[in-house]
């Protein structure tokens, strides 16, 4: 597809951005998955340079699309979720005995000290989107970054984590 078409692929995107997402919402079953499917297809858009021979401009999209949220389901499969955190940090509750106290701030000075191993970018990226509840794109806005970026910066800081618990339990 010569730059044209592919202005034209994007002003299709434009105009069928929300009939896209619908079709997306009900084959993913999930609203916030397709949304952000959706302007992670915008993006790809924006970054290519070219595109080559497209026969059907609608279902390129779509299957963008669908291949973005695969990639996403994917990839957020290898993120801790908050529940896995807090049980690896062990959180001690308000009637915790003293023995539990003193374990769940041992493994919490563990994790501490696995976060400040990591390189500045990853502490930040973990932290923000750990602690700090930041989404992926509002870290990758806030540093200046891409998302994708972000997306590998944040699991080599969870494998580093993983990696390093595994390695004081022996």
């Amino acid at each position: 597809m010569t730059e044209s078409g592919l202005l034209v692929l994007r002003q299709l995107f434009l105009t069928s951005y929300q009939e896209l997402k619908v079709k997306l919402t009900r084959r993913l079953g999930s609203a916030d998955l397709a949304d952000d499917a959706v302007q992670d297809t915008w993006l790809r858009l924006n970054r290519a340079e070219h595109v080559g021979h497209v026969s059907s401009p609608v279902n390129y999209l779509y299957r963008i699309a669908l291949n973005v949220a695969r990639d996403r389901v994917l990839s957020e499969r290898r993120y801790l979720d908050s529940a896995e955190i807090e049980k690896m940090l062990d959180l001690a509750d308000e009637t915790a005995d003293p023995a539990s106290i003193v374990e769940a701030r041992s493994e919490l000075r563990l994790v501490e000290t696995f976060i400040s191993e990591l390189p500045s970018r990853q502490r930040d990226i973990l932290v923000a989107a750990r602690l700090d509840g930041l989404s992926r794109s509002e870290i990758a806005k806030r540093l200046g970054i891409s998302l994708s970026l972000v997306e590998k910066e944040l699991k080599s800081a969870h494998e580093y984590c993983l990696a390093r618990r595994k390695q004081t339990r022996k």
